[in-house]
């Protein structure tokens, strides 16, 4: 790993506590760019604050941030910038998912999904991207990099709310790479499949609560054997790698993308 790759890049993370977020960010960091890990529990967000300014290479702050909230995603970009001088790249990584069949779905379910999983993603864009125009020309791309999902490839009928979500990002990634070229922003996303983090671990038990699934870890079984081309779940180290190579120099000339990392689950 060059632990130069990054350097100069200073990152805006969304949900950055735990999971892919705080992965993310400590590679990220490893690499040599500047962190501001966002998130609801500023706890967790400061204790991996504190480990990667322990291992010495890329520095980092966290803050506190309710994603649904405008004021919130403008405070956590004024953070990055008084912390590090500017913003170079925003990762977007907040998500939720409370899983409901069809017919069960509601509007706090509706609203409470949506809300966290594409409007979050919308106002951070929004609020990052305001920032970048403002700071001027770089001699690189500004980069802004949305999480998508399987899901917005993949009609899943006890999740349909968390699709239509993610089909959400998957339009503000083409929108939004339209909409600022010509600032010099480029815009792309990564989508997951199955991942072992705290969202998948409260899912497995949902799907058992919903009577979608008979027992505990029957998910990422019945996932890994019937749906992926790799026979297994990914863990938040299989993602990373494409993370950072969104948001280094090698992606310069990628827009609109949305990169499927899910074991094959897209061509079953």
């Amino acid at each position: 790993m060059d632990p130069n790759r990054l350097k100069g890049k200073n990152v805006l993370i969304t949900g950055a506590a735990r999971g892919m977020g705080a992965t993310n960010a400590e590679h990220f960091a490893a690499q040599g760019a500047n962190v501001c890990l966002g998130d609801l529990d500023l706890d967790e967000a400061q204790a991996v604050a504190e480990r990667i300014n322990a291992a010495g290479n890329g520095k980092a702050v966290a803050v506190k941030m309710d994603v649904t909230r405008r004021e919130d995603n403008a405070a956590a970009v004024a953070a990055t910038v008084e912390a590090f001088g500017s913003i170079n790249v925003g990762l977007f990584n907040a998500g939720l998912n409370k899983p409901r069949f069809f017919m069960d779905i509601d509007e706090d379910n509706w609203d409470l999904i949506m809300g966290v999983n594409t409007k979050a993603m919308w106002l951070g864009m929004q609020e990052t991207a305001r920032q970048m125009i403002a700071q001027g020309p770089q001699d690189f791309p500004y980069k802004l990099i949305n999480v998508g999902s399987i899901a917005s490839r993949k009609p899943l009928v006890d999740v349909t709310v968390y699709c239509t979500s993610k089909y959400g990002c998957l339009a503000l990634t083409h929108c939004g790479a339209v909409a600022l070229g010509e600032h010099n922003i480029t815009v792309n996303g990564y989508a997951p499949g199955v991942v072992v983090t705290p969202l998948w671990e409260q899912l497995d038990k949902d799907l058992v609560e919903i009577g979608f699934k008979e027992r505990a870890g029957q998910a990422y079984e019945d996932i890994a054997n019937n749906e992926l081309v790799i026979k297994r779940v990914s863990y938040p180290d299989d993602i990373k790698g494409t993370a950072s190579f969104l948001a280094s120099p090698d992606s310069d000339y990628m827009t609109g993308q949305m990169i499927h990392i899910d074991g094959g689950w897209c061509i079953q």
